[in-house]
C-alpha cells in the first residue's frame, strides 16, 4: 500500500513542520496576523500544528489606523474564537510620539511607517521568531526570501546575508536582539492559497467576495470609496460590484472587479489571473521599481 500526499496536502504539512520547528527552537514567538486571507490561513495551519494543545504564542497586528472596518472586526472575532492574545502595534502612537512623521495630501500613505512600530513592538515583547504569510508569488523581493530570513539587531534584511536551507534545514541562530522572521507559506501561490480556502471551509473577511460598493477609479485601479479615501479633483465614485485579492490599508488597496461570491468561484476566478494580487491592486507597491524590497531593509513585513 502507498501513501501520497496531494499537492495541498503536502503544503501544509511543510507549513505545519516549519510551524512545530519553531516552538522547538524558538522562546518567544510571535504570529503576525492583519485579518487578511494568508494570515487566516497561517493562523490556520498554527492551530493544526499545536492541536489538541491551543496555541501558545500571541498574535501581533500592526494597526496604521487607516485599515478596513470589516477586516478589523473580522480580526478581532477570529482571535476571540482561538482564544489566543492579540497584540496590536499602533502606528498612531508612533505619530503622536513623534517617532514617525505621518505623510499628508490625498495620496498619503502610512504604509512605509508600519516598519518602525513593528520593530518597537518586537523590541519591546522580546519576541526571537515573527511569523508572516508573505508567499514567494506575491513579488520579486518577496521571491528572495528564505523560510527563515534572518533579521539582525535593527531589524533589517539583508539578501545576501541569508542561510542555505537544504533538505529543509532551517538555522535559527541568532544573537540577542536579533531576531528570525519565520515564511511557512513560502511555497504557496494564491491558487493554493484559495484551494486550501475552498476545501478546509476557512471563514475570510466579506471583502474577499463579490459586494456592491461605491469605488474610484485611481492610476488603473480601483480604490474604495471609504472614510479613509481623500477625492482627488476630478474623481466621480460609482457602484460596482467588486471584491478584493488582497487585504491592506483602505487608502492603498485596490479591488477589482467580480462575480466570485464563494471560495470555489474564486478558485476559478484566481486560476485564469495572470497577474498577482500585490502587482494588480497594491499602490504601495508601485512607488518604485524596487520599491517593496527598500521597505523589507528597512524590516518591512
Amino acid at each position: 500500500m502507498t501513501y501520497e500526499l496531494s499537492h495541498s496536502g503536502a503544503l501544509e504539512a511543510e507549513s505545519v513542520h516549519i510551524v512545530r520547528e519553531v516552538l522547538a527552537t524558538f522562546e518567544r514567538p510571535v504570529l503576525l496576523f492583519s485579518g487578511g486571507k494568508d494570515s487566516v490561513v497561517l493562523l490556520h495551519l498554527a492551530a493544526k500544528a499545536c492541536w489538541p494543545a491551543p496555541i501558545p504564542f500571541p498574535v501581533l497586528h500592526v494597526d496604521t489606523g487607516e485599515n478596513f472596518d470589516e477586516v478589523l472586526a473580522f480580526r478581532d472575532a477570529m482571535v476571540a474564537e482561538l482564544g489566543v492574545r492579540l497584540i496590536v502595534g499602533s502606528v498612531q502612537e508612533d505619530i503622536d510620539a513623534g517617532r514617525v512623521v505621518a505623510e499628508t495630501g490625498p495620496r498619503a500613505s502610512r504604509n512605509r511607517l508600519q516598519s518602525v512600530t513593528l520593530l518597537r513592538t518586537l523590541r519591546e515583547h522580546g519576541f526571537d521568531a515573527v511569523f508572516g504569510g508573505a508567499r514567494r508569488d506575491e513579488e520579486k523581493a518577496r521571491a528572495k526570501e528564505r523560510v527563515f530570513s534572518f533579521r539582525d539587531e535593527y531589524g533589517q534584511w539583508d539578501p545576501r546575508n541569508q542561510r542555505p536551507e537544504l533538505w529543509h534545514l532551517y538555522n535559527g541562530k541568532h544573537r540577542r536582539g536579533e531576531h528570525i522572521r519565520v515564511f511557512p507559506l513560502s511555497n504557496w501561490t494564491e491558487l493554493d492559497i484559495w484551494s486550501y480556502i475552498a476545501a478546509e471551509k476557512i471563514p475570510l473577511p466579506p471583502l474577499y467576495y463579490a459586494h456592491r460598493r461605491q469605488v474610484v477609479q485611481r492610476d488603473g485601479m480601483l480604490l474604495a470609496r471609504t472614510r479613509h479615501l481623500t477625492l482627488l479633483e476630478g474623481e466621480e465614485p460609482y457602484e460596482a460590484q467588486v471584491r478584493f485579492r488582497t487585504v491592506g490599508d483602505a487608502t492603498c488597496t485596490g479591488c477589482v472587479e467580480s462575480t466570485a461570491a464563494t471560495a470555489a468561484e474564486v478558485v476559478v476566478e484566481t486560476a485564469a489571473t495572470r497577474v498577482t494580487e500585490r502587482g494588480a491592486t497594491r499602490a504601495d507597491d508601485r512607488i518604485s521599481e524596487a520599491g517593496m524590497e527598500d521597505r523589507k531593509k528597512e524590516g518591512y513585513f
